[in-house]
């Protein structure tokens, strides 16, 4: 990037002094010219005569290198070195784009295991992953990563799945119960009999698939390469015929005069309007959407927005604030405070989201003198005494288990809910739940006047929740308790309901949900709370976490591709006109010049429109 500021910035000030130079000069006017040149120019000419011996002969640094000295052979250095500065301001908008694309994803690689605790004849000896084998025992400490995927044979714990399946809220594990590779083990110590080898575990798997998915992910070229690869060998052969014909067949025919129609028509035919217009635009659009809180990686990024016709969303941290929070209190037969301030204390020991949601809404000091016997009951809840009172404070199954009725408002709530009971009597319920952000529903809804075919959930939390807060936003279609490779299963499945030319849009934050947002066409991450990995690996990265900007997104899109497309038309358009009149030998060389440069400032002109985006 500073290489090619440096090249525009001496070439344009040399430019610059040979226009404003006079003929007292002599060659000094020349000199400024060929120096300007030399410094803008150079590299396109030293790309195409090095492709030349590659065999690509046509392609756009061929065609600007042709057209360029065409324009100086026939004296019009102005010319010349303009269309090369442009194109070199095109080139550098272009490299700016590239240069934000996705990078390597090295965060992911954090949950990688670097070893296991394994059981070999009553001894812990610690080895690489790769070495155990499925029905080796191995032991996980608290604090340690699970190295591979097993069933618990001994011990119970809390497990925190979050690098898998994007939620926060920590999994409780017993004897009998699966733990996958990648989850940190929080609090007990663990036996796990090992059921999969490490290339065939959870983790090996979410590492191979960020590293093959992006493969699969479809890349258009850019138009202008695709243009010039048909268009410059045409022009440039026609230009020869123009010049050596006529004078053969036609004994009127003046040879200098076919010669100077031959190099206006090259001068008319160079697609700088394309080469410098077309970038233009899309990074006019890609500004635009920065000052819209939308980071955009690239021009390819841009136009498959415009074409999205299936969004797909993870639901923690993407539709929702990715925070949990006591959203209720119902108590029965006494006070809210007194209802808090028991579960409080009850609750005080441990360190689950769900106790510390409660201990930051009561947000008084804990008094430990006033609690005694508390005991954590696995995949239950807790009971405590508190001022001499029996507290049970947990799930539905801890209610159950000491035969106490509870509310039936449960079905009804979306997020968890902690029932308590105190002396064995109900004593209500309090709701903690991860909050759907405020313009989450309203993004749905403009999706779908923005002819969004279909909106879809996947989510590694449970059905319940999940089918409620779809159902809040009226989604389409959720699907719930996914793992990473469920989920590029998920999209594999809904790529192929989408039509030839219609795009997929993944949104997530998490960094389980890399893969699939390297999968999609187009992966949207969001990048204010969202992990590095996501925002690395998504094409688009919403800044604000604000779910109504993929919106905003989409219609600076298709604004863009409009402009882009009215510059291609009007520019090939005209074009062809002048290179007919040019081939009849009806205009001069000032007409070719309009309508290479006339064109060119039109064209740029009217691409500047993409960074008015105030009203998307």
């Amino acid at each position: 990037m500073k290489k090619q500021l440096w090249r525009i910035g001496i070439g344009a000030a040399l430019f610059l002094a040979a226009l404003i130079s006079n003929n007292s000069f002599g060659w000094g006017k020349t000199l400024f010219y060929l120096s300007s040149y030399i410094v803008v120019g150079g590299n396109v000419v030293k790309k195409a005569v090095r492709n030349i011996f590659r065999g690509q002969v046509f392609d756009e640094n061929f065609l600007m290198t042709t057209a360029t000295i065409g324009a100086m052979l026939i004296n019009e250095y102005a010319e010349g070195i303009a269309v090369m500065l442009f194109y070199q301001v095109g080139e550098l908008f272009q490299s700016y784009a590239v240069d934000k694309s996705r990078k390597s994803i090295a965060a992911l690689m954090d949950i990688r295991p670097d070893y296991a605790n394994l059981k070999k004849d009553n001894e812990i000896v610690k080895v690489d992953p790769d070495e155990v084998k499925p029905g080796d025992i191995i032991i996980i400490k608290p604090g340690e990563r699970v190295p591979l995927d097993g069933k618990v044979i001994a011990g119970n714990s809390m497990v925190d799945t979050s690098a898998l399946t994007g939620e926060s809220m920590p999994r409780s594990v017993g004897i009998g119960q699966e733990v996958l590779s990648g989850s940190i083990n929080l609090n007990g110590v663990i036996t796990v009999e090992v059921s999969r080898e490490y290339e065939e575990s959870t983790v090996n798997k979410i590492l191979d698939l960020v590293e093959n998915a992006g493969g699969k992910k479809s890349r258009s070229e850019r138009f202008i390469t695709k243009f010039a690869r048909y268009y410059t060998p045409v022009v440039v052969v026609l230009a020869v015929c123009l010049a050596v014909l006529p004078p053969l067949f036609f004994e009127e025919a003046s040879f200098s005069k076919w010669v100077y129609a031959a190099l206006s028509f090259l001068v008319v035919s160079c697609p700088c309007a394309l080469v410098i217009s077309i970038p233009l635009t899309f990074f006019g659009g890609i500004g635009g959407a920065s000052k819209r809180g939308v980071l955009v990686k690239g021009s390819n990024h841009l136009e498959d927005l415009a074409k999205t016709e299936i969004v797909v969303f993870d639901k923690t941290g993407t539709l929702t604030k990715g925070v949990f929070n006591v959203q209720k209190i119902e108590p029965v037969g006494i006070s809210k405070e007194e209802l808090l301030e028991l579960i409080a204390h009850a609750e005080s020991y441990s360190q689950h989201p769900i106790s510390e949601s409660l201990k930051r809404a009561y947000g008084k000091e804990i008094d430990n003198s006033l609690i005694t016997d508390v005991k954590e009951i696995p995949g239950q809840g807790v009971s405590a005494t508190v001022r001499g009172k029996r507290v049970l404070a947990g799930n539905a199954k801890l209610m159950k288990e000491h035969s106490i009725s509870i509310s039936n408002d449960e079905e009804n709530l979306i997020g968890t809910v902690v029932h308590v009971a105190v002396n064995d009597q109900y004593a209500g319920y309090i709701l903690i739940a991860d909050e759907i952000k405020e313009d989450s529903a309203e993004a749905i809804k403009k999706l779908k006047r923005e002819n969004v075919k279909q909106t879809v959930m996947l989510t590694g939390d449970n059905k319940d929740i999940a089918g409620k807060v779809a159902a809040q936003l009226e989604l389409d279609d959720v699907f719930t308790e996914l793992l990473p490779h469920d989920k590029i299963e998920k999209v594999e499945e809904l790529l192929l309901q989408k039509s030839a030319q219609g795009k997929l849009a993944f949104v997530g934050d998490g960094l389980n949900d890399a893969p699939v947002l390297a999968r999609a066409d187009i992966g949207i991450a969001m990048g204010g709370l969202g992990s590095d990995a996501a925002i690395e690996a998504a094409d688009v990265v919403i800044m604000t976490d604000e779910p109504a900007k993929i919106v905003t997104a989409m219609r600076i899109a298709k604004k863009t591709l409009g402009i882009a497309k009215q510059n291609i038309v009007f520019a090939i358009g005209v074009k062809v006109g002048v290179l007919i009149l040019s081939a009849l030998g009806l205009v001069t060389m000032w007409a070719a010049i309009f309508g290479d440069v006339g064109v060119t400032i039109i064209a740029i002109f009217n691409a500047f429109r993409a960074l008015n985006v105030k009203k998307l």
